[in-house]
């Protein structure tokens, strides 16, 4: 079961919002309180032999399995199993595989995995399974079967452009179907054979017989059920005809019980037809009574992003990233191998909060909330991703030949109080590698770092002096010189009685690991690269990926994959979840120290 209810003390602490406001006053009104459970999802007689549902509140995360999960599924699984969680109800998951052309056990496997991976279960006493529509297909054609007899839904046979012209527009109401005034035995025949494969797919629809002058065009008499011959992944070829998502998607909830549906602000025009369904289904006993209602909230817009599924399969499908997984991408894989955390995407849910309005949320929220989810948590090293040599041209004679003075630096300089804080451990010598931007023949001006003549702490060593450097023949530097300064290594008495201007950082070429550093960043240039029609491939950021060889502290040697880390100056950073392993250190840039898209 998920997580049971927070103490009014916590929930007060949390941010209210029109769900929140709504799950509430439902609460005080005991609006579901007579709600039996059976112990599994039924229909109304299932229901009535169980006992008063344990669970306060019922919500769902129903998915389809056409694709990868991303940012915008991971706000709706949070706010799905966060209400849960926190008003003592259980939330489901349900695979809603009511098509069988786009569907696949692959995503089935990787929704499950992304929903456990951000912190939550579906689970239930006696209960731990996911849920699927398709289980509930036989229920559905006995809902379809019994409008149909009620003279509430009948067999259409006009062609689809047919349909299409007689349902109207806006500006002027539909036409009934030549076939809408058949009898009740009629239609409930040619359903029948349109179930046993006497049609051909597409011949017929199943409709609802509600009101072709509705001023809601999804009220206009919607399809039902279609004929559409293919192999279900679950239920194999059992059936020829399938249920319409407006269709199972309310019936879904009603047989799992559900009391709160909430989905994103595309479907409010849907509503009224749910509820018409949940009534006329009720009405015949077919249903328990209350039935579910649905709730609408605006949907994640997160700049510099695209969440279209076919639009993210046409970047993978054509080579513009490395697949679903591709640390570019907005897909939950793809952030986590990026190296967000569950903690870092469940406050950004809590944070943008819950709406009725459409807005454009930015991407340096996300990378905010990433940020303060690894502040405390990443240890610290030092890296250098634009590597050249410095060498300490006095250190054979003031610290002995092949000497190698033993450095430390806290793994977590802000750990809190009275813990213990983990100790990195690296070694100075003769030569270290320091970052190429560290070094300025002629210094421009405020420039604080290396220059002839200007001291400077290596960072958990010594005070240096600049005193020059060597370049090749084409006027590349390939050595930086300095001298070292005895007695003022960090931490000793002497430490400070040299002043350097500047702290800058290293990684000893003597026990330095070379290491391989992906620098990601975001994938469009344009802040809405698919909006109004725009050509999203044209908004590709040509750098959004950077591979250089860098040279990484030794305490780095033997991390897992997956583990997080702040290199010192340069941001967050995660050892890559696939090709870190077997002795090749891989990592991949989370994202920096501050947001440098900033205007």
């Amino acid at each position: 079961m998920t997580k049971p209810a927070t103490p009014a003390t916590e929930q007060d602490n949390k941010p209210s919002n029109f769900l929140r406001q709504i799950i509430e006053n439902d609460l005080a009104q005991g609006t579901y309180a007579s709600r039996r459970w059976a112990g599994s999802p039924g229909d109304a007689a299932h229901h009535a032999k169980g006992e008063p549902d344990p669970a306060k509140i019922r919500t769902r995360f129903p998915p389809e399995p056409n694709g990868y999960l991303h940012v915008g599924h991971a706000k709706s699984i949070c706010i799905n199993f966060g209400l849960a969680r926190d008003y003592g109800g259980v939330c489901h998951l349900r695979f809603d595989d009511t098509n069988p052309e786009k569907e696949d056990t692959e995503y089935v496997n990787s929704i499950i995995d992304a929903v456990k991976w951000l912190g939550f279960s579906w689970s239930q006493p006696g209960n731990y399974a996911a849920y699927q529509a398709s289980d509930y297909f036989d229920f559905m054609y006995r809902a379809a079967e019994s409008l149909i007899e009620a003279g509430h839904a009948y067999v259409d046979e006009q062609t689809p452009e047919e349909m299409r012209v007689n349902r109207g527009d806006f500006s002027k109401p539909g036409v009934n179907s030549p076939f809408r005034a058949r009898t009740p035995a009629e239609n409930l025949a040619r359903f029948r054979e349109m179930r046993d494969g006497k049609l051909a797919d597409g011949a017929a629809v199943l409709r609802a017989k509600i009101d072709m002058a509705s001023p809601n065009i999804n009220m206009r008499d919607p399809a039902i059920y279609r004929i559409r011959r293919a192999t279900h992944h679950n239920t194999g070829d059992t059936w020829c005809i399938y249920p319409m998502y407006t269709f199972a998607h309310p019936i879904e909830d009603a047989l799992e019980q559900i009391t709160h549906s909430i989905c994103t602000l595309e479907f409010e025009d849907q509503r009224p037809f749910y509820d018409w369904l949940m009534d006329r289904l009720c009405e015949c006993g077919l249903l328990a009574a209350p039935a579910p209602k649905q709730y609408e909230f605006s949907r994640l817009n997160l700049t510099y992003v695209i969440t279209s599924k076919r639009k993210l399969a046409q970047l993978v499908n054509e080579g513009k990233v490395n697949g679903w997984d591709d640390p570019r991408m907005p897909t939950i894989v793809g952030l986590r191998r990026r190296g967000y955390t569950p903690e870092s995407l469940q406050l950004f849910a809590e944070r943008i909060g819950v709406t009725k309005s459409d807005s454009w949320i930015d991407y340096s929220t996300l990378e905010g909330c990433l940020r303060e989810s690894l502040e405390n948590t990443a240890h610290r090293a030092m890296a250098v991703l634009d590597p050249v040599k410095l060498v300490l041209t006095n250190w054979d004679e003031v610290m002995g030949a092949d000497h190698l003075e033993p450095c430390t630096q806290p793994a977590l300089p802000h750990a809190d109080e009275g813990a213990e804080v983990p100790t990195r451990h690296f070694k100075i010598g003769k030569e270290v590698w320091i970052e190429r931007d560290d070094f300025a023949e002629v210094p421009p001006k405020g420039y604080k770092r290396l220059y002839p003549g200007n001291k400077v702490r290596l960072k958990g060593g010594y005070v240096i002096e600049c005193t020059g450097c060597t370049k090749d023949a084409n006027g590349l530097i390939t050595e930086v010189l300095a001298t070292v300064i005895p007695d003022t290594k960090s931490g000793t008495p002497g430490s400070a009685t040299v002043k350097a201007s500047a702290a800058i950082t290293w990684v000893g070429v003597n026990d330095g690991l070379q290491a391989e550093v992906r620098m990601y960043d975001r994938l469009f240039t344009d802040a809405q690269p698919d909006a109004g029609g725009k050509d999203f491939l044209a908004a590709l950021n040509p750098d959004s990926l950077k591979v250089v060889t860098a040279y990484v502290e030794p305490s780095l040697a033997n991390v897992p994959a997956g583990a997080h880390f702040q290199f010192e100056r340069h941001g967050y950073f995660v050892t890559d979840r696939m090709d870190h392993a077997g002795g090749k250190l891989v990592f991949n840039k989370i994202t920096g120290l501050k947001d440098t898209w900033a205007k």
